[in-house]
């Protein structure tokens, strides 16, 4: 079984980075990796990072010419499209996947700082900083508020 989400365009390949993030993606990416630690086969493409996939998929490319990007986030498992336009939650993930959910999800809490600085997603990239660059280099002890 193998899980594949289409996601519309963002600045790096999960949409939590930057000072606005969307507690949804927070929700769903914790969700993704919990079902990969259920053994679930997930797949996750960003139209910005991940044009080719989005190409090379009849499917996800046929919705888009019919739809354009309000079909994403689409869903497909093993190769069907079971969701688009919207982010299911754990509980419809795991029917989705034909596994039972957890009674209690873990829930997550954002807040926003009041004045944001500048972050791949919300001003100007400094070279050093191109965090969202998956070549970029990971300094450890370089804060920063980006992925």
């Amino acid at each position: 079984m193998k899980l594949q989400i289409f996601d519309p365009p963002m600045c790096c390949s999960t949409g939590i980075c930057g000072p606005g993030v969307d507690p949804a993606l927070v929700e769903f990416t914790a969700d993704l990796d919990w079902l990969k630690r259920q053994g679930i086969e997930v797949e996750r493409y960003n139209l910005s990072q991940h044009t080719q996939a989005f190409v090379s998929n009849t499917i996800v490319s046929d919705a888009l010419k019919k739809d354009g990007n309000n079909c994403l986030p689409l869903v497909l498992v093993d190769g069907k499209i079971v969701l688009q336009g919207a982010y299911p939650k754990r509980d419809k993930l795991a029917e989705m996947a034909g596994i039972e959910a957890p009674k209690s999800a873990f829930k997550f809490t954002i807040e926003q700082p009041e004045s944001a600085g500048s972050s791949c997603c919300s001003g100007p990239l400094v070279k050093e900083e191109a965090c969202c660059d998956e070549t970029a280099e990971k300094k450890p002890d370089k804060k920063s508020s980006c992925c």
